[in-house]
């Protein structure tokens, strides 16, 4: 198996720095030549690609999924088949099952959370590092749950990447979440009036003049087109975090009767 044959034009920054370690330590050869680029950079980075590309996003996916899965100590079997599932759908059959081989090695070793955090905020726009923190909060509610300790985690992994507290929230309540120590289940199609504000960034005694400016701040923010760099795959992705959005946004106005 190498990474090689799929990596090309795919992934740049993340092949140095930690998590060029990382990845490199758990899986050796498997990077076969590409992490050959590292000796023309003193530092790791690669100096050619500094944007982000989908192999970096996949590589930053891969590394922190395992910072979560590892937090509360067990490794449940539906947090690996929501990573599967994703990562198919993101890069196809074959190119997931290389980054699944590797999750498996990241999950081996010890994760430097705040390094492989400040080196993703260096590279990778805002709207990208929301998208990532989205998945993030998928794997910890991957089994219905999110444990306490794998809340912290993502609530740590969120302050390193540059997330504000407002967006950590937003996120959580997306899943169904009311608060950082909550170990809430996810909700049903319904949001709920609380979790819909929480997901608008915004408190239920607010006008409603204000109620509609906090929809279209998040609409832009939250739109598919921020992270339309990474491909279309990742960008239907996007849509998931959008269309709470827009959900949230129509229960409020429903409940105020507002048009």
């Amino acid at each position: 198996m190498s990474f090689g044959k799929w990596i090309g034009g795919s992934i740049g920054w993340s092949l140095g720095g930690p998590i060029g370690a990382v990845a490199g330590f758990a899986l050796g050869a498997l990077f076969d030549n590409s992490l050959n680029q590292q000796a023309e950079d003193p530092q790791g980075y690669s100096q050619s690609q500094q944007t982000t590309q989908p192999g970096d996003f996949g590589m930053s996916m891969v590394i922190l999924s395992a910072a979560v899965m590892k937090a509360d100590n067990r490794i449940m079997k539906s947090e690996l088949e929501f990573v599967k599932s994703y990562l198919v759908r993101q890069f196809g059959q074959e190119q997931a099952k290389e980054l699944v081989t590797a999750l498996k090695e990241v999950l081996k070793t010890d994760v430097p959370v705040r390094q492989v955090c400040l080196q993703i905020r260096s590279h990778m726009s805002h709207p990208m590092r929301l998208q990532l923190m989205h998945y993030l909060f998928g794997v910890g509610y991957a089994d219905g749950n999110v444990h306490r300790v794998e809340l912290n985690t993502l609530n740590t992994i969120a302050r390193y990447l540059g997330i504000s507290q407002k967006d950590f929230f937003s996120i959580n309540a997306m899943f169904g979440g009311q608060g950082s120590q909550s170990g809430a289940r996810p909700g049903s199609s319904s949001l709920g009036l609380s979790s819909a504000y929480k997901i608008l960034e915004i408190e239920s005694n607010v006008s409603d003049d204000e109620v509609k400016k906090a929809y279209r701040k998040m609409a832009k923010k939250y739109h598919p087109d921020k992270v339309a760099s990474l491909g279309p795959n990742f960008q239907n992705a996007a849509k998931e975090k959008f269309q709470k959005v827009q959900q949230a946004y129509e229960e409020v106005k429903k409940a105020r009767g507002m048009n």
